[in-house]
């Protein structure tokens, strides 16, 4: 499971459903609705969010935006309806830069023409997805594969 902390903008199709796909479950396990995936690190933050619901509901709002803007029909009636504000949730520079490499790594071997059209500097930081606020700092601490 990849949550990723990047405008969705800039995954290419193979990505942003499988975001869309995962943000679903992700849902479901914030919600105890499914036992598996339940520690998942890529959860942390939600659960640190004011109200957990309302903060990945606001998250699949804003893919499923993308997905209807490039011509995908995503359910958004999979979304669970939430009456909270998903206020904003915090990510770091560290983190932002560590997950536009990967991107870029996982582009250039599954997709080159779309990584081509991706119109953002090596060194510049990518836009977040408009659920992040970003703040100076590392890599996130629940990052696998990172020292954090």
């Amino acid at each position: 499971m990849r949550l990723w902390s990047l405008h969705p903008r800039y995954l290419d199709g193979r990505g942003l459903v499988a975001l869309w796909r995962e943000g679903l479950l992700a849902q479901a396990v914030l919600a105890g609705r499914t036992r598996g995936y339940r520690h998942h690190p890529q959860l942390e933050r939600f659960r640190e969010a004011a109200d957990p619901p309302a903060a990945i509901a606001a998250y699949l709002h804003v893919v499923a935006a993308e997905g209807a803007r490039r011509g995908y029909r995503f359910d958004v009636s999979r979304i669970r309806p939430s009456t909270a504000s998903a206020g904003e949730l915090p990510v770091t520079v560290g983190q932002l830069r560590f997950e536009w490499a990967h991107l870029r790594s996982k582009l250039a071997s599954r997709d080159p023409a779309w990584l081509a059209r991706l119109a953002v500097p090596l060194d510049a930081l990518p836009d977040p997805h408009p659920l992040f606020v970003v703040r100076p700092g590392p890599v996130a601490s629940w990052e696998r594969g990172t020292r954090g």
